[in-house]
């Protein structure tokens, strides 16, 4: 149980101990700072540890904040200071310095409040929760004490709790139709105990409930589809609504969260092709088009915000007119609608289910990502060009992460080196789109079976290596990520649609699904800091220029109907490499209690 030592004087009154032990603490009272030192040292090491001036006024909400997040070190609010087992060392050192200094004038001075400035002397990274309008104070008589109170008194608590509860920025669907309500689902679950991860899994199981009924093929399942993929959305956007609600973040909630969104979403698009296909219309084609264009907007994504992610601020002219466009009402929500956020892609593809059929669907929901796609890609591409900024070493790592590279690309990348510090900066990103263009194109424009696409493979992988021989630190070098997994994942949808045997694409679909799980999970744990993932896990699974070779070298090689049942088998291998590896790494981060910040950024 987490400890709260209580110093200074009690105020007759106060319901500052009530308020502690409800959020969990186990309180203990403290005459001054050497009585503090000695019960901040029998404290339970493995656990929370909180000082708090029992002058402290303010709402249960404030202290909630700054007392229980787990998701910071060590954390403040006017009043109170809290460690967690982490950061309890610095916490240590800053009473023990204080309590050297000989400082007595607690009615004067709060004893919380010079242990957080001797800890921010100390370099300490402290957090300070955003209060808005509730109140945190130590009154220091009792005319202040009054004041405090009554403005306590004047603001809702709860009112607070529950619009913090929703996220800052999100899509128009999402604020508008679902979070009035939802925030609301929100609280009743935290009133009866439920987690963010058991309302996570219940959006999941309700969206694969959705895909089966779209894989009937029939009009009653198609409505039904579309009425439980919103009912999945709305508890999608439950589970975060009630991890802010209750300070319920975790490792794994970070990552079940976002695991389940990709999940749920392609699960939906085998569901409706699989329908389709009951009706007499193959469109597995559109499904993993579908697939293949979304997981690529996503990269794109990640790969600029890593590659800005230690930049300083943006001054350039598109930048400029961006930030105006966003001081403007109207314009804010036209932009969030038009590329085409999460909430507005699920209520896209969930009318279309209930009202007209699978083809139509993935038509308009590809139309539209591409659309989306363009309009952000070259807005950035816009950005990057405008901006004067150089490239950290943190973000040329994160970009080769994402690039996913294996050991053909590495060994080559080695030996050309020297050649491609001669090349211009631009060339990178351009060797990345014109090698990827080549194998596609190849793959597409000759028979199956035929030489072509392994010639060009063999290409991809120099070329490929030639990209990645020096830091991905150029203005446009974000690109060569998703330049990537266009290449990889095309060739996988060309040559099994050229194969033209019944399940080839389905067990592409399958094969392209747990090549991008890895991919997103590489994404998570970078923005986990966690690292990427192992290097034995990219050599076994090949990297993304060795399957490509390996899918051409199938290609032609093998018969048809022996590719389908090769692109089965790497699917299964892949995806039991992946997964294994993935679950074993996400469950042992969060029994270490390694704290995840989840996205309060764009929608994804």
């Amino acid at each position: 149980m987490p400890t709260a030592i209580l110093t200074g004087q009690p105020v007759p009154g106060s319901s500052i101990e009530s308020e502690l032990r409800s959020l969990g603490f186990d309180v203990h009272l403290a005459s001054g700072a050497a009585d503090t030192e000695t019960l901040l040292a029998r404290a339970p090491g493995d656990e929370r540890v909180a000082v708090v001036d029992a002058r402290f006024v303010g709402h249960p909400h404030a202290l909630r904040l700054g007392l229980t997040d787990p998701r910071f070190p060590l954390a403040a609010i006017p009043g109170a200071v809290t460690a967690q087992p982490a950061a309890r060392q610095a916490l240590t050192r800053a009473m023990a310095r204080e309590n050297s200094a000989g400082g007595t004038a607690l009615a004067v001075d709060s004893l919380a409040d010079r242990i957080t400035a001797a800890l921010d002397a100390d370099g300490a990274d402290v957090h300070r929760p955003e209060l808005g309008s509730l109140v945190a104070a130590v009154p220091a008589d009792p005319q202040a004490r009054n004041e405090a109170r009554q403005a306590v008194a004047a603001v809702d608590d709860e009112a607070v709790r529950l619009k913090s509860a929703v996220k800052a920025r999100d899509g128009f669907v999402t604020t508008f139709l679902i979070s009035p309500y939802s925030r609301y689902i929100a609280r009743w679950c935290a009133r009866r105990g439920l987690t963010p991860n058991q309302v996570t899994t219940a959006s999941l199981i309700t969206a694969l409930i959705a895909a089966g009924c779209a894989a009937t093929g029939t009009r009653g399942g198609f409505v039904a589809a579309g009425v439980l993929l919103i009912a999945s959305f709305v508890l999608d956007c439950t589970d975060g609504q009630l991890a802010r609600y209750s300070l319920q973040y975790s490792t794994l909630g970070a990552w079940l969260d976002a695991t389940f969104d990709r999940a749920k979403e392609y699960a939906y698009y085998a569901g409706l092709a699989l329908g389709a296909a009951r009706g007499g219309d193959d469109v597995w084609a559109l499904a993993l088009g579908a697939m293949v264009l979304q997981t690529c907007r996503h990269v794109v994504d990640f790969s600029f915000n890593e590659a800005n992610h230690d930049a300083s601020a943006n001054t350039s002219p598109t930048a400029a007119l961006s930030d105006k466009l966003d001081s403007v009402g109207w314009t804010v929500w036209v932009r969030r609608m038009i590329v085409l956020p999460i909430g507005e892609r699920w209520a896209m593809i969930a009318v279309l289910t209930a009202l007209t059929t699978p083809r139509i669907t993935f038509y308009a929901l590809l139309i539209g990502c591409a659309f989306s796609a363009t309009y952000t890609t070259a807005g950035r591409v816009l950005r990057s060009l405008t901006r004067k900024a150089v490239r950290t070493d943190r973000a040329a790592k994160a970009l080769a992460d994402l690039a996913d590279s294996g050991p053909l690309a590495e060994a080559a990348a080695r030996g050309l080196r020297t050649a491609a510090r001669r090349l211009p900066g631009f060339t990178t990103p351009a060797l990345a789109l014109l090698g990827g263009a080549a194998v596609v194109a190849t793959a597409a424009l000759t028979d199956f079976g035929g030489p072509g696409p392994l010639v060009a493979a063999i290409v991809y992988v120099l070329t490929s290596a030639l990209a990645v021989a020096r830091p991905l630190k150029g203005a446009l070098d974000w690109l060569v990520p998703p330049f990537f997994r266009a290449a990889e994942y095309l060739t996988v949808l060309v040559l099994a649609a050229e194969a033209d045997v019944n399940g080839a694409l389905p067990a592409a679909f399958g094969l392209v699904a747990a090549v991008a799980y890895h991919h997103y999970d590489t994404v998570y744990r970078i923005r986990g800091d966690a690292g990427a993932p192992p290097q034995w896990l990219v050599r076994t699974i090949g990297g993304h220029e060795g399957r490509t070779l390996v899918i051409c070298v199938l290609a032609v090689l093998l018969t048809a109907t022996q590719f389908k049942v090769a692109l089965t088998v790497l699917a299964v291998a892949v995806a039991l490499v992946v997964l294994v590896e993935s679950i074993r790494f996400w469950v042992a981060a969060h029994k270490v209690g390694a704290p995840a910040v989840h996205d309060e950024g764009e929608p994804a």
